[in-house]
This record gives structure tokens, sequence and C-alpha cells, in this order.
């Protein structure tokens, strides 16, 4: 197998494994919001300690799979836009480390402390409280990054069709930054920053048919 085929092979399946665990984050979202899994609903109430589970699991193999997928969209860039993708991938790792670090916490240390109902001193400077938490804040942080990486990484897609879809839903993605970022500051821009509903998984779609298209 040529070391472009690899590339393109790669990049498929971490764009597909990229669509699947964003849109399982996604429809546990939508069951956390109305209220299926005893937070009591909207966007403004803590998880409860399954709700963490569920809504977690999928966001900490979404963080891996989508550095990989950039480190694709790296490899794949002509070397002439290579700056653009290198730029992406850089803010794509930091968004991975970020997020699967807080994530890896939640999971391992607050949700079996909110499982046990022993949420000691220790546990409380990580709870995930929303809009008031060091740890969403880490998380605002994190998806900015990623909004910044596909914004960045959006100018190597320069073609029609697939590669103008992955381009447009690409820089989408980044365009929703500044709602993601500021949402402690004004707490309706989360209703903004939920059109990361759509953009990303419609992202990471087009990119898996690109590649696919690509390894034909």
């Amino acid at each position: 197998m040529s070391a472009q085929k690899s590339v393109y092979k790669l990049g498929f399946w971490s764009a597909v494994f990229a669509s699947i665990f964003s849109i399982a984050y996604v429809i546990g979202q939508l069951a956390e919001w109305f209220d299926l899994m005893g937070s009591g609903g909207g966007p403004e109430n803590d998880s409860t300690w399954y709700g963490l589970v569920i809504l977690l699991v999928p966001s900490l193999f979404l963080g891996i799979s989508f550095v990989v997928m950039m480190g694709c969209v790296h490899s794949h860039a002509p070397a002439d836009r290579k700056i653009w993708s290198q730029t992406g991938l850089a803010f794509a790792i930091m968004y991975g480390t970020l997020i699967c670090m807080n994530y890896f916490v939640q999971l391992t240390l607050v949700a079996p402390a909110l499982y046990r109902g022993e949420v000691s001193d220790h546990i409380r400077p990580f709870l995930f409280n929303v809009f008031n938490s060091f740890t969403y804040s880490v998380d605002l942080l994190g998806y900015s990054f990623m909004s910044l990486s596909t914004l960045f990484a959006a100018f190597i897609f320069a073609g029609a069709g697939l590669e103008k879809a992955v381009r447009w839903f690409f820089i989408a993605n980044g365009l929703i930054m500044p709602f993601i970022a500021l949402q402690t500051f004004y707490h309706p821009l989360i209703w903004g920053a939920s059109a990361w509903a759509v953009t990303l998984p419609g992202a990471t779609v087009a990119l898996a048919a690109f590649f696919k298209r690509k390894l034909r």
C-alpha cells in the first residue's frame, strides 16, 4: 500500500469514528436537555453521574479520533498549503490534550464520587458545573481550539464538490468559536454554540466521503 493510500485509509476511518462519536454526543446532549437523564433539563443544569458517562465517553474518543483525522488532513495537504494544515493540526493537538485530560478526570474521579455520593473537598474543584467551574472553562478553551483547527485547515480544500463541502463545514465550525469561548461571560451564547451539533458532524462526514473517494 502506498504511503498516500495509507493516509486516505486512516483519514477515512478516523473521520468515520469522529462522526460516530460526535453524533453520539449530540444525541446524549439532546437527551439531557430534554431531562431524560435526571439533570432537570435545559443547558444550565449540571449532569448526573451517568449523564457524565453518557456524554463524556464519546467526547473522549472524539478528541482522539479528531487529532488523528487532522493529522491525515495535514499529510494530504499540498506543499504550498501545508502551513494552513499544520496550524490546524497544532490547534487540534491542543484541543485533544485539554479535553482528553478533562474528560478522563471527570470519568475516573468525579463521576465515581457522584455515584457514591461522596463529594469531598478534594473532588469539588473538579466538578463540571455549567458556566461556573474551572473544568467547564477548560472545556470551552478546548472546543475553541477545535474551531480554530477546522478554520485554518479549511484553506487547503480549494476544489469543488466534496472539497467545497468540507471547506464550508470547516469554516462554519470555525466561525462559532466566539459563541463557545465567551459563554461564561454571556450564557445565552450557548445557543449559538449549539450549531456545533451540525457543523462538526457535517465536517467529519464530508471529510470521510472525501477520503473514501480518494481511496477509489
